[in-house]
């Protein structure tokens, strides 16, 4: 389980943060070989719950603040002590970012992270234009990179990925899925990876479950691959 005690954040923070019962998975992100580690993505699993069931509580509560920040710094963590060396990508609410001082307590616990960090933005539960703002600035200032998630399910859509200036997009596992078998699913994908690469972005598919997927993605170039075909969550 992480603990957060040492950390040099201010009591507040640290006696919400330690009310949670977490740990911390993590899932590959491979490259078009399917062998090669581009980014190990962080997934939190909480131990009395599930995670839905913790983010629905904590959003009632007013609370989602704390779960980024025991996203951020709980996953590095763990991430740290696995010894891991490839990039590192960390779920992000679109209405949360630190506070000035979760920043420095950040960079001051675990260094410049510059050119390893992938900060990942959800869909839940809203955007806020002040946490897209300090997270553009830490992506431009620190290259770190954003990523969108979920593409093409809900509201992250194109507005959204030029508002976060990203560098990555997810595409939505329901595109992805027997991709091999559809037409109407072969041809959206490719427009978007076809529009994405046009922009300088990378276009990564998750949940990939079947090597027939695997493949026909890999022919429409799609850059990077997440999903139990290549590697499940540990």
């Amino acid at each position: 389980m992480i603990y957060y005690d040492h950390l040099p954040l201010d009591r507040e923070i640290l006696d919400a943060l330690n009310k949670l019962s977490i740990n911390y998975v993590f899932q590959p992100i491979f490259q078009a070989d399917g062998e090669t580690v581009f980014a190990h993505e962080a997934l939190m699993r909480p131990t009395q719950m599930t995670v839905t069931e913790l983010i629905d509580d904590y959003a009632k509560k007013g609370k989602l603040h704390v779960l980024e920040v025991a996203t951020f710094f709980g996953a590095m963590q763990e991430y740290q002590l696995r010894g891991y060396t490839e990039q590192i990508c960390m779920n992000s609410f679109p209405s949360e970012c630190f506070t000035d001082s979760e920043q420095r307590a950040f960079t001051e616990y675990f260094g410049e992270i510059n050119g390893l960090g992938i900060i990942e933005i959800l869909e839940y539960p809203y955007t806020s234009m002040e946490a897209c703002e300090a997270k553009r600035r830490v992506s431009s200032e620190r290259n770190i990179w954003i990523s969108i998630d979920d593409f093409g399910s809900g509201i992250n859509d194109m507005g959204v990925v030029e508002l976060y200036n990203s560098r990555i997009v997810k595409l939505d596992r329901h595109l992805i899925s027997d991709i091999n078998k559809y037409s109407e699913k072969q041809e959206r994908v490719k427009r978007l990876v076809l529009e994405f690469h046009s922009r300088g972005l990378l276009v990564i598919a998750e949940g990939v479950e079947q090597k027939a997927e695997f493949d026909y993605l890999v022919g429409l170039g799609v850059d990077l691959f997440q999903g139990y075909y290549l590697a499940r969550p540990a």
